[in-house]
């Protein structure tokens, strides 16, 4: 299949998926042409295009949209384009965005936040080569910025080491949690199903999937299935997905500025990562005064999202503070105002997952958000969407099972 160039190709505009779904006959026993379990953020936007194209759709999930456990869950998610030669997601993120705004202004409170995104580096590199090349080839106006430069419009932060840096003024912060629950709201309110319910793994087997079955031992019936259950999904299927998906732990710290300061706000501070040799840590501004958000992006050790306990670790904590006071020396013993334990689902290399179950043709598995997939969570719903509304839709090849290994070797950054 050709790789995906542009965002009508990329599951075109919800209006004008076609009419492909539909072909088999409706179960009797439902009321629904597809169920969606999972209402995390690749889920709702599934939910939402299909019903944007004129489908009637059930959305399961076994707690709630935006629920603690879930990959979606949290206060915020870095929304951003750089992504080296990733073409791919530079388009994602920068097509979603436009949804992720139009959803905010619906919104009782705000979603998106566009506070900028700046990732700076050691020296100049490949990544940021790259991206700045695909940034102009995209004509997004990512500005290239000197040491100098980054010191006198963020003197918040110490660049010591640091040589070069790319800014992003259209990209910013979303409002994780709260912007699931938005749209699930939405689904509902637009005549949308919500059901919560535990799904048991569905039965072994080949051709179409007739039902799914809750733990309650209800039968839920369907022509079509999509599965977005983030790092449930290798639970769901272990024959298939059990060494292709790694949940893995991961630990975010909010750390409070001093009293009256404002530096550290959307408008004067960005969201921001360093780069760091590959070793990055990333953090946001004082979102609506929870604090300033750290975080290390390495893969922590494996996370069951069930029984796996939520409880800060005390390494984590130095390990992020001695960074933190490195960097931003007016946050030098700044208290805690908040800390969580979330997991990534990773596939092997990063790349995410929207492909078709290979002995059930009318199951789509959605999933591997790898700690960065959030921010293409509208792209992701078009994607999805236009496979099961267009027999011959366009795939993309880095999003299938096939190219889904067993051995990590992280390429997406």
């Amino acid at each position: 299949m050709a790789e995906l160039t542009r965002r009508d190709t990329l599951g075109a505009g919800v209006a004008t998926l076609g009419c492909a779904l539909g072909a088999p006959a409706l179960s009797q026993r439902s009321t629904a042409d597809v169920i969606v379990v999972g209402a995390g953020v690749f889920g709702v936007w599934t939910a939402h295009a299909l019903q944007a194209a004129g489908r009637r759709v059930m959305l399961v999930d076994a707690w709630a949209p935006g629920h603690v456990r879930a990959s979606s869950g949290g206060e915020s998610r870095m929304t951003r384009g750089s992504y080296g030669a990733d073409e791919v997601y530079t388009r994602m993120a920068w097509d979603s965005l436009a949804e992720w705004r139009a959803l905010s202004a619906r919104a009782e409170l705000p979603l998106f936040h566009r506070s900028g995104v700046l990732f700076f580096f050691p020296r100049m590199e490949e990544y940021a080569v790259k991206t700045m090349e695909v940034h102009r080839r995209l004509k997004l106006p990512t500005e290239l910025l000197d040491n100098k430069a980054m010191a006198r419009r963020f003197p918040q932060i110490d660049f010591t080491g640091v040589e070069i840096g790319l800014y992003e003024p259209e990209f910013g912060a979303l409002m994780a949690r709260r912007s699931v629950e938005t749209l699930a709201a939405e689904f509902v309110a637009a005549g949308g199903a919500y059901r919560r319910a535990a799904i048991a793994p569905p039965d072994a087997g080949t051709g179409l999937l007739a039902r799914i079955t809750t733990s309650a031992g209800e039968t839920l019936e369907a022509p079509h299935f999509v599965f977005a259950c983030g790092p449930w999904l290798p639970r769901l299927f272990p024959d298939l997905l059990g060494t292709r998906i790694f949940p893995t732990r991961q630990e975010v710290f909010f750390f409070a500025p001093p009293a009256g300061e404002d530096r550290f706000t959307v408008g004067r501070f960005p969201n921001w990562a360093d780069f760091n040799e590959g070793d990055i840590f990333y953090g946001f501004p004082d979102l609506e005064g929870r604090g300033i958000k750290i975080a290390h992006d390495r893969h922590g050790p494996r996370m069951d999202p069930d029984g796996g306990d939520r409880i800060p670790s005390a390494a984590a904590l130095a390990n992020v503070r001695t960074f933190l006071e490195r960097r931003f020396p007016a946050l030098r013993g700044a208290p805690v105002s908040e800390a969580r334990v979330c997991q990534y689902e990773n596939s092997a290399n990063g790349d995410l997952l929207i492909d078709f179950h290979p002995d059930r043709p009318n199951l789509l598995l959605v999933g591997a958000g790898s700690g960065h997939g959030f921010k293409h969570g509208p792209a992701v719903g078009r994607h999805a969407a236009s496979l099961l509304l267009h027999e011959h839709a366009p795939r993309e090849p880095r999003f299938s099972l096939a190219s889904k290994g067993d051995h990590k070797a992280r390429a997406v950054h």
